[in-house]
């Protein structure tokens, strides 16, 4: 029991240490966090091809760059989709659409087994309500899925 008083002695500590100047930062970068996210996932739903996520699809790669372009462009979009994962996992216990932000960071990543996971994510049926909703709104055609 001694580390359960531990734990409420430091909460408290760290509760009386808080300045407003930092609360408002806080919020203010929540705020901004959230804004960016949904930004990113409404570009993202959107700019997808409404056969990604069946068995047909299959990938274009841009051969017409140079090799250290490709890697490079492909080493910075599975960086930002790793960081969208981690960001998605934050925000299913904080403000903030986190299955939607997980599903965006698979999408963006190229790893082996990917495919199962995004369509298991997107399957969820409020899930893909939601992005053939957001889809329609921009005259973009329903996703196709297998």
């Amino acid at each position: 029991m001694d580390w359960l008083v531990e734990i409420w002695d430091w909460i408290v500590r760290f509760w009386l240490s808080l300045t407003w100047s930092q609360i408002i930062w806080t919020a203010i970068f929540t705020i901004v966090t959230i804004i960016i996210s949904y930004a990113a996932i409404v570009i993202g739903m959107v700019k997808i091809p409404a056969d990604y996520f069946s068995s047909g699809y299959a990938r274009q790669i841009k051969s017409d760059k140079h090799f250290s372009i490709r890697w490079t462009a492909l080493i910075i979009k599975n960086i930002i989709g790793f960081l969208l994962i981690i960001a998605g996992i934050i925000m299913l216990f904080t403000p903030g659409p986190g299955v939607p932000t997980i599903l965006l960071g698979l999408i963006m990543m190229d790893i082996p087994g990917k495919r199962p996971l995004e369509a298991r994510l997107i399957k969820r049926p409020m899930v893909l309500s939601a992005v053939n909703d957001l889809r329609a709104r921009y005259n973009k055609p329903p996703l196709i899925m297998d």
